[in-house]
């Protein structure tokens, strides 16, 4: 069995190999990730978030996102965002009711 110390630091490598993924994935939207693994982007920021509140580590939300996008949020938008379909939101709607199941 692998010890908890260890496991972290694995754990953070596939974190930070799954940001590096999805930073160069910005033909796969936020909403197309919702829609079907209940999670996007913003959901890795605020998770982030959550994690350096809870070890009173300050990070703000913003910069929270530009760890996840590697850019300011409002440039990745301008430059990867679409604008979302009717099927891609009622996707999203679907897969968010399933996280509170």
């Amino acid at each position: 069995m692998i010890d908890r110390h260890t496991m972290m630091h694995l754990e953070a490598a596939a974190f930070e190999r799954l940001v590096m993924h999805l930073r160069k994935r910005t033909d796969v939207q936020n909403i197309d990730l919702m829609g079907e693994g209940g999670f996007c982007r913003n959901c890795l920021a605020d998770w982030l978030k959550d994690a350096a509140d809870a070890h009173n580590i300050p990070l703000s939300k913003d910069e929270a996102r530009e760890v996840i996008y590697g850019m300011p949020y409002d440039e990745w938008r301008a430059q990867h965002q679409a604008e979302a379909t009717p099927e891609q939101l009622a996707r999203m709607q679907d897969s968010v009711a399933k996280n509170k199941a």
